[in-house]
């Protein structure tokens, strides 16, 4: 495999782990946060997220770590939007579903997704593929999923929520490849849009599921602590989003997501003493195994994929330049011999 191959997966693997690392420490303190000291204001808590994600990410672009790219701004509006408006469904699917049904909920994002790019993209998941996710979702489901209390008002949202989630994360990966623009570049246009929509629903939202005011939530010396260390650690869980979608797909980040759901109910049983059963552990160990023979398998198929790029630009030779865009197409995973073909929700080109 040739150099580009090597730094793909290497920027992979990294992305892959700053992800799990930034999202379980982000679920540790945010429990912390909501059950122990009683700030359950979760839409707001986010928009603050974004807000001091999109100022983190100002600095660095005034230091000229990266750089601004502007592209379609009808189309990152209403991508930032749609991450926002996204995001408040999945916290109302929590509020008006159980625990259970919220869980089912997410497990559903991975099947919606796997239609939704098989219908628009024509992309083709394989039966060791299809049969690898149906493992990892049966231990999740395991692990997670208790009581299941169904609701017409719940079940609309929740359907919303899948909807919304799958072609945000989608438009991700699309946005990024179709105008070759970095994770960073995309995180930081969009972040305004995102966190201005989360902020204008937040309060109300937050106020129709607790019954509380979170202007007038009493804010001690540790609450103020928990919250700025959430938005801090934010920053690292909104970076990692947008960078691993970009170089994986996002069905693979819905398996990540999987994998964090597994070691964050491992870390609550070790260090936090939750309530754990056998059910939960073998859950866990299916969940394991179907992540394990995903990853084994999808390494198998790009790997021819990743060789023909590095042979395509070993022999360009020279006409290649030296120093290439770091979200190139190789390192996004593309496929130069298929086009990419425009969602149909881009507001830049005609819609199919």
């Amino acid at each position: 495999m040739g150099v580009g191959g090597e730094k793909f997966q290497l920027g992979t693997v990294g992305a892959l782990g700053l992800s799990v690392v930034s999202s379980v420490s982000i679920v540790i303190c945010n429990k912390a946060l909501m059950s122990s000291l009683g700030f359950t204001f979760a839409t707001t808590l986010t928009s603050w997220h974004l807000l001091v994600t999109f100022c983190s990410l100002h600095v660095a672009l005034w230091m000229k770590f990266f750089e601004h790219k502007a592209f379609d701004s009808r189309t990152v509006m209403g991508f930032g939007v749609l991450n926002g408006i996204s995001i408040g469904l999945l916290n109302l699917s929590l509020g008006f579903n159980s625990v259970g049904f919220y869980q089912m909920t997410k497990l559903a994002i991975i099947p919606c997704t796997v239609i939704l790019e098989t219908l628009f993209f024509r992309k083709k998941f394989s039966r060791t593929i299809q049969i690898s996710l149906s493992v990892l979702l049966l231990g999740v489901g395991v692990a997670t999923v208790t009581d299941l209390q169904l609701n017409a008002v719940g079940s609309i949202l929740s359907l919303l929520a899948i909807i919304t989630t799958c072609i945000a994360q989608i438009m991700t990966n699309t946005i990024q490849k179709k105008f070759k623009v970095s994770s960073t570049q995309l995180l930081y246009q969009s972040c305004p849009y995102q966190s201005l929509t989360l902020f204008l629903i937040g309060p109300f939202l937050d106020g129709f599921l607790t019954n509380q005011n979170v202007f007038a939530f009493n804010y001690t010396s540790n609450v103020v602590f928990f919250i700025v260390l959430s938005c801090l650690i934010s920053v690292s869980v909104n970076f990692s989003t947008f960078l691993v979608i970009g170089k994986t797909s996002p069905v693979t980040y819905q398996v990540l997501g999987h994998l964090k759901t597994c070691l964050v109910l491992t870390f609550g049983y070790v260090l936090l003493h939750d309530p754990f059963s056998w059910r939960n552990i073998l859950g866990i160990l299916i969940a394991v195994v179907g992540m394990v023979l995903y990853s084994y398998f999808c390494s198998i198929e790009t790997q021819p994929k990743n060789t023909d790029v590095s042979a395509q630009q070993s022999k360009e030779g020279d006409s290649a330049p030296l120093i290439s865009d770091s979200l190139s197409k190789v390192e996004n995973g593309g496929d130069d011999d298929e086009p990419l073909k425009v969602p149909m929700w881009s507001s830049k080109y005609s819609r199919a």
